[in-house]
């Protein structure tokens, strides 16, 4: 796909984005950037009972987060002007009179009481479910008639029978489905609400939209907005239906994976491009493993990458991307993340020394408050793996490193000289070490932690580990 694509993400504002949201809205936008196009940024709000401009706003401020930037959207504005369904209403009216125009819908009276006796003696009979066309052969003096008693009436869309709708999808290959099975479809509610795949297809048409990629649950929408489009005399656009995402279970993403909304990632301290180093991957092919900055990324996303198999996401992938996201923060965007941890009064350049020194080995803020409070607190309590490895070095072992760190500051020649005078190399000098100083036998590198502790603090935390091992 050389040409440049114009690609759209639009949410409904009923909630918070969850992390299909996220990555549908990742996968537009890199599909856009990556062929030179433009990536649209589109409200679907015509639930007014639903929709809430608090959600429409945290959204959009997660996506900007995210990492991600519209060239048309509410916010931004555009040749379309309107960005949001709920303001468009006319514009549906329009070209909902054109297809009454053309003859290609009609009211349909039936109460959803009516339908649901239909659909259930449809089932029982083996039947796929379809509307029976109850409707469709009225007078105009029936229909009229009907309206004068005051009788609500949605307005469905008459599907020509006998005939197949064709159309590639970039994924699952080629479609063919029989318009007998589709049957005429609402396209207009009785309270006057447009149908959500009527007003979808319309927009994208008119907003010059060449490739829909979205969730494969809108699959089976798909024959019917082609429909549409046809009637209209639109062009309709490329097609590609992304498998939802899974848990490691294998089941549906839900509220039982844990909090998995953008909003609720960003709360917990995951960073942006953990996110999307994750996400990309989720039913695309990069060809690397490395970690991708912006514009790595988007010279590694292909269309024709996009896997027909459901991706599964798994929450230790996405700490292995936090990681390497925390890893490649700058100083000053590594203290605005994790500042409000770092004691008040320490000075910038302790705080910068501080974050060259963790962050290769920190996941989430909280991670960083541990280290905050083991280098800048004081030792109280050791874990049983600490002490084990305190008493197996002996108190000799930290009267030799007490006097030696004690006269110089250079801790790759104290360590050498440690490692001489008590025979031990390797784990064996480390390991102890690291217990005495920190508290616990990993993390970052000892020399960086030793510059940010005072001489004092790390005599005494080498007196305290004597007494440990005696």
């Amino acid at each position: 796909m050389s040409a440049p694509l114009v690609t759209r993400f639009a949410p409904s504002p009923t909630g918070h984005l969850h992390l299909g949201n996220a990555r549908t809205a990742l996968l537009n936008y890199l599909a856009a950037r990556a062929s030179g196009g433009r990536f649209i940024l589109r409200i679907e709000d015509t639930d007014e009972t639903r929709s809430s401009d608090c959600f429409m706003h945290d959204q959009l401020a997660d996506l900007r987060w995210l990492g991600l930037s519209w060239d048309e959207g509410p916010d931004v504005g555009g040749p379309q002007a309107v960005y949001r369904q709920h303001y468009r209403r006319a514009i549906y009216e329009e070209w909902l009179g054109k297809l009454d125009a053309a003859g290609a819908i009609y009211p349909c009276f039936c109460t959803p009481a009516e339908l649901n006796v239909a659909r259930r003696q449809q089932l029982a009979a083996g039947q796929q479910p379809r509307y029976a066309g109850t409707c469709r052969d009225l007078s105009e003096a029936q229909r009229c008639e009907r309206l004068v008693r005051g009788q609500a009436a949605a307005l469905r869309f008459k599907v020509t029978e006998g005939r197949v709708v064709e159309f590639a999808d970039l994924i699952h290959g080629e479609q063919r489905v029989a318009s007998d099975v589709v049957g005429d479809f609402i396209i207009r509610r009785a309270d006057g609400v447009t149908a959500v795949f009527f007003s979808n297809a319309l927009d994208d048409a008119l907003m010059g939209i060449t490739l829909v990629l979205r969730g494969d649950d809108h699959l089976a929408k798909t024959p019917r907005q082609i429909l549409i489009l046809e009637a209209l005399g639109l062009p309709r656009p490329r097609y590609a239906h992304v498998p939802l995402l899974l848990g490691i279970d294998g089941a549906p993403l839900s509220s039982r994976h844990g909090d998995l909304s953008l909003r609720d990632l960003r709360r917990r301290g995951f960073l942006p491009g953990a996110l999307r180093n994750d996400l990309v991957r989720l039913g695309h092919s990069c060809a690397t493993d490395a970690w991708l900055d912006d514009e790595a990324m988007v010279r590694a996303f292909d269309v024709s990458r996009l896997d027909r198999a459901a991706a599964k996401f798994d929450e230790v992938q996405l700490k292995r991307w936090q990681k390497e996201a925390a890893s490649h923060l700058s100083t000053e965007e590594f203290v605005d993340w994790a500042g409000q941890h770092l004691p008040a009064h320490l000075t910038q350049t302790q705080r910068a020394s501080f974050a060259s020194a963790v962050r290769c080995n920190v996941e989430s803020p909280l991670d960083v408050k541990h280290w905050a409070e083991v280098i800048f607190g004081k030792l109280t309590t050791y874990g049983d793996e600490a002490q084990a490895a305190m008493r197996e070095a002996t108190p000799a072992f930290f009267s030799v490193a007490a006097e030696v760190l004690d006269r110089t500051g250079d801790f790759s020649q104290a360590a050498r000289d440690i490692g001489q005078r008590t025979n031990r190399n390797g784990p064996l000098l480390y390991g102890p070490l690291r217990a005495a100083l920190t508290g616990e036998t990993y993390g970052p590198d000892l020399g960086p932690l030793l510059t940010l502790l005072t001489r004092e603090e790390v005599q005494a935390r080498l007196s305290a580990a004597r007494r440990v091992a005696g």
